[in-house]
């Protein structure tokens, strides 16, 4: 289904500040990269370091900044706005309502839906879908294939839950939210007691309370708290795979990159990035504004807003292993130093008191 240019610009004009420099009547067949972008496409670029890549694009339309005006008005039509990346996100999401409109709700027969549950107007739940004693499901809600909603959980309004999620009993979910397939809210929490050399399980007695707006990946999961809840406050964006331990506290906005770990009772603040694969451990604290490097391995808390690295540097195989062995000797060649330090500190002191004599000694010869 193809787009006049003209109806994707006006259904954005009431929310940004932008310049159509193009026919409003050109047909759009896609959205594409710059790169790859035909004669019927819209595209769109941000950074200025990919700038040599406009004018060779065959794209109808392109998105650019003031500041790439003249370039793209050069190279043909485009649309100038102060943030192209964020006015080709409001694009997306208007090409998506207008390719993939909802289906009007409905309620599969084979789905198990307890009596005791509520379920408000505008509610959709797929193919074998188990819904618990007193779940809660908001309005326009839509619940994807084998998904589980258990005793006592609460879905917020126009959330929506791909196939095969779980929302485990007494968890809280937001409004408008996105839960990719196989997330799990709710799992029991990482707590074992020692036991003469076995574990006593600690039983995982809180659970998840989810905000508005949050975005959760595929087979990311999320434990319940050991006896108060995990939080994760609004417009929270996780990839996929990560995992959250029980009782940490995520802030409004903080984004995480895929097979992100956070252990138990950790506090994240709000707008925050946290790099794919990095590690934050528990009972740890980062500040608001805090940006954490891929890979890193937060081992401290982090009370200052900042960007922060901690992990050792890709080298062939082996530079890496004499770096290694020399790091192991870093605490010897530390002592040793310091023992030099102390040594010529103490040779400077009797120099010094050395000096006050030798001058007297040279005053008493010359009278």
């Amino acid at each position: 289904m193809t787009l006049r240019l003209g109806a994707i610009f006006d259904s954005l004009a009431d929310e940004f500040e932008a310049t159509l420099f193009a026919d409003p009547g050109t047909l759009i067949d896609k959205l594409a990269p710059i790169e790859a972008a035909g004669m019927a496409d819209l595209s769109f670029l941000n950074h200025p370091k990919y700038l040599n890549k406009l004018a060779a694009s065959g794209a109808a339309c392109v998105i650019v900044s003031p500041a790439m005006k003249d370039a793209a008005m050069a190279r043909g039509g485009c649309i100038v706005v102060a943030d192209p990346y964020r006015y080709f996100a409001r694009v997306t999401q208007v090409w998506k309502q207008h390719h993939e409109p909802q289906e009007a709700a409905s309620i599969h027969p084979s789905a198990f839906i307890d009596p005791s549950a509520q379920l408000a107007e505008g509610v959709s739940v797929a193919a074998f879908v188990c819904i618990g004693a007193g779940a809660v499901i908001g309005a326009g809600t839509r619940l994807g294939e084998h998904c589980v909603v258990g005793r006592g959980a609460v879905v917020g309004a126009h959330s929506r839950l791909a196939p095969r999620v779980t929302l485990g009993e007494r968890c809280q979910l937001g409004e408008r939210c996105i839960l990719h397939s196989g997330v799990v809210i709710g799992s029991d929490g990482f707590g074992f007691a020692p036991n003469a050399g076995r574990w006593e399980k600690i039983e995982q007695l809180g659970a998840v309370r989810i905000g508005n707006d949050v975005e959760i990946g595929a087979n990311t999961c999320i434990d319940r708290g050991a006896l108060g809840d995990t939080v994760i406050e609004d417009g929270v964006k996780l990839d996929n795979l990560i995992q959250i331990g029980h009782n940490v506290h995520v802030g409004a906005h903080t984004a995480m990159a895929g097979c992100v770990g956070v252990a138990g009772s950790a506090q994240i603040g709000a707008h925050c990035t946290i790099g794919g694969g990095a590690v934050v451990l528990g009972h740890l604290r980062l500040a608001d504004h805090v940006n954490v490097s891929a890979s890193s391995v937060v081992t401290r808390s982090i009370l200052k807003p900042g960007h922060y690295t901690g992990f050792f540097p890709i080298d062939d195989n082996a530079a890496w292993e004499k770096n290694a062995a020399t790091l192991k000797q870093l605490h010897t060649l530390r002592d040793r130093l310091k023992l030099v330090e102390k040594q010529i500190t103490q040779q400077r002191q009797v120099q010094t008191e050395e000096q006050p004599k030798t001058a007297s000694n040279s005053t008493k010869e010359k009278s």
